[in-house]
């Protein structure tokens, strides 16, 4: 019988099995690499009407 954190017993194949779903939706997978530019963002906050102090 294990004892984790305050946690006894052994955890029955209902709790297994939701324990493993959560760990393999929850783990990082690879990606895609993101293609790295040089280019300045199209799009900006700078210069927007929201961005203005209030007087």
């Amino acid at each position: 019988m294990a004892e984790i954190g305050g946690i006894k017993g052994d955890p029955t194949p209902e709790e297994v099995a939701a324990i493993m779903a959560t760990v393999e939706l929850c783990w990082p997978r690879p990606s895609a690499p993101v293609e790295e530019t040089t280019d300045s963002p199209r799009w900006r906050f700078s210069g927007r009407w929201w961005t203005k102090a209030t007087r």
